[in-house]
């Protein structure tokens, strides 16, 4: 797996491990630098150890190996509330006594500033979560979606390098959420904040961020931009955690200059791009995106690799059709076409030819 690190490690995990009973690893040999400015977001499903590394990185969990520095100095044995860092978690943790202003005033007060310039800073921080009028209300009347811009201003409101956010958005629902995804990501790169975001949700990470770690096992799956993860994974795991998947079984029968060709376990031949498969005999699972696939006939390129299918499913979704086939003995091969009024329609039942770009087709590990 390649791992790009090319900036200026503003935080920096160097061969981090944590272990919570001594033997099993949650975080295993972890080596992430992440830039100034960078937003990047730890991907993975629960378990995977996402959340682990954000708590070792603020402090509320300590690491069991390796080192962790911040801003080129080691923070491993420095308290949370000496690290500088803004945090915004998805239950908002506000105090509940307290006014809007007094939540935010609290982080300033314990830093020593004086009251007026915590006036300054605290109405500056709500105008910047567009919450100024609410400054003398308490958190219970609030909605969700105004705690958590709440949260948001406490995190910013004492000016950190750095901010993590641990699953903040859990609670809103689609559209509050989409909104706040929006909110957060354009005050970050207004004020040129550090932000390590964690979440299990792959559409937000891929429309939040700069770059997205995918984690499981404890490990990094795969590291880069989010185009780069969803057009090229690296591994079956990415392949199937991004975006949606089809994925055809089979076996290399011939290693060429620039690609391979694959023979599916129904006898269908045809040629991939290797990815992690290095010679003849090598199982692999070949994948192929759902709107990299055709059944237009004359929409199928030149060039193309076509199957028989079968029609299964037919779904209109508004902007998209998305089609359900039987394609080399499997049930969940799937098609999204752009809703165009020249767009076949199809019916269960209905035998059709499919067809894809060998670019378009990669072979991943079995």
């Amino acid at each position: 797996m390649t791992i790009d690190n090319s900036n200026d490690g503003f935080v920096v995990f160097d061969h981090v491990q944590k272990s919570y009973d001594g033997e099993t690893l949650v975080v295993k040999d972890l080596n992430l630098s992440i830039g100034k400015g960078e937003f990047l977001t730890m991907l993975g499903p629960s378990g995977s150890g996402k959340t682990t590394c954000l708590m070792m990185l603020a402090g509320f969990e300590t690491a069991t190996h390796g080192e962790i520095l911040l801003g080129g100095k080691p923070i491993n044995d420095i308290p949370p509330h000496k690290r500088g860092i803004g945090m915004v978690f998805q239950n908002y943790a506000l105090f509940p006594h307290m006014t809007v202003g007094e939540n935010l005033s609290f982080p300033l007060e314990v830093r020593g500033i004086s009251k007026s310039e915590r006036e300054a800073k605290v109405q500056r921080a709500l105008e910047m979560v567009q919450m100024g009028d609410f400054i003398t209300r308490r958190p219970a009347q609030l909605s969700g979606g105004q705690q958590q811009r709440i949260a948001l201003a406490r995190a910013l409101v004492f000016e950190p390098g750095l901010v993590l956010m641990d699953e903040p958005l859990g609670a809103l629902d689609k559209q509050l959420r989409e909104q706040m995804q929006f909110e957060i990501t354009r005050l970050a790169h207004e004020l040129g904040i550090t932000t390590v975001y964690v979440t299990h949700d792959q559409t937000e990470a891929l429309t939040m961020s700069d770059r997205v770690a995918v984690f499981d096992d404890g490990r990094i799956q795969q590291l880069a931009p989010p185009a780069v993860l969803y057009e090229e994974p690296e591994n079956s795991f990415v392949a199937q955690f991004i975006g949606e998947n089809n994925t055809l079984v089979g076996e290399v029968v011939e290693m060429k200059e620039d690609c391979c060709v694959v023979r599916l376990e129904d006898g269908e031949v045809f040629d991939a791009k290797p990815v992690n498969v290095h010679k003849v005999g090598d199982k692999t699972k070949v994948s192929i995106r759902p709107e990299r696939v055709e059944y237009n006939k004359d929409r199928i390129p030149e060039g193309a690799h076509t199957l028989q299918a079968e029609v299964l499913e037919f779904i209109y979704m508004g902007d998209i059709f998305r089609t359900r086939l039987r394609v080399a003995g499997k049930d969940d091969f799937i098609v999204k076409t752009r809703n165009a009024p020249d767009q076949v329609r199809l019916k269960p039942g209905e035998k059709i030819e499919i067809g894809w770009l060998p670019r378009d087709c990669r072979a991943l590990d079995a």
